[in-house]
C-alpha cells in the first residue's frame, strides 16, 4: 500500500494530505535509549496503536490543517505579551520538521557527524513569518510535510534504527519521526489551549 501524492495545491488552498496507506511494515515505539529525554514528551503525544509512524504522519497533519483553516483569522494573535503569534508558530512547525526530517535522512543514510542543534528563538525572530498570510503558511506546511512522508514511507525498516548524533545526543531515526509528530501535536495543543484555535 502507497501514500499516494496529490496534484499540486491551488493557491491560497493547501491540499489534503494523502490517504493513510502507509506501506512500511508496523514500527516499534522509539525506547528511551533512542533520544535525548527532553523529547519524551514529544514521543509520549503519539498514539500507541498499530499505525506506522508515516500513518500518523498524514492522518494527524490532516486534522492540523483543517483545524489551523478554521483559524485563519487568528494569525496574528499572540496569547501573550513576548508569545509567538499563530503565523509564527505554524512557521516554528515548518523550520522544526525541516530540521528533524534532515537529520532522519542523514542518520537513515548511516552519516555518524554529530548534527548541530539550533535555536528555534533565533529562527522565528529572523523569519518573515508575521507578514505573510495564513494561507501561504499553511501551503508551506504541507509542502514540508509531504517531503516529510516521501522520507518516511520510503525508509527501508533497517534504517529506522539506525543511530546518530544530534546536538550532541544519540538518536534514531524512528525517534526523529516521532519527534516530528509529537511536536506538532504538541504546539497543535497548545494553540487550541492557550490561542483559542
Amino acid at each position: 500500500m502507497l501514500l499516494r501524492a496529490q496534484s499540486a495545491p491551488k493557491p491560497g488552498n493547501p491540499p489534503n494530505p494523502p490517504t493513510r496507506q502507509p506501506d512500511n511494515p508496523f514500527m516499534a515505539r522509539p525506547s528511551s535509549d533512542e533520544h535525548n529525554p527532553y523529547y519524551s514528551k514529544y514521543i509520549a503525544l503519539v498514539p500507541d496503536d498499530d499505525m506506522t509512524i508515516a500513518g500518523h504522519l498524514a492522518d494527524q497533519h490532516h486534522e492540523s490543517i483543517d483545524v489551523l483553516r478554521k483559524a485563519k483569522g487568528k494569525g496574528d494573535h499572540a496569547y501573550a505579551p513576548g508569545k509567538w503569534t499563530v503565523k509564527e508558530v505554524i512557521g516554528h512547525l515548518c523550520d522544526a520538521e525541516r530540521v528533524f526530517a534532515y537529520r532522519a535522512m542523514r542518520i537513515a543514510r548511516s552519516d555518524t557527524t554529530d548534527l548541530p542543534g539550533f535555536d528555534e528563538n533565533a529562527f522565528v525572530a529572523n523569519s518573515n513569518f508575521k507578514s505573510r498570510t495564513m494561507e501561504d503558511l499553511l501551503e508551506e506546511m504541507w509542502a514540508v510535510r509531504a517531503a516529510t512522508l516521501s522520507l518516511a514511507k520510503h525508509l527501508p525498516e533497517s534504517a529506522m534504527s539506525n543511530r546518530g548524533s544530534a546536538n550532541g545526543s544519540p538518536v534514531t531515526v524512528r525517534a526523529l519521526l516521532y519527534i516530528i509528530a509529537g511536536h506538532e501535536r504538541h504546539h497543535l495543543g497548545i494553540l487550541k489551549e492557550r490561542y483559542g484555535v
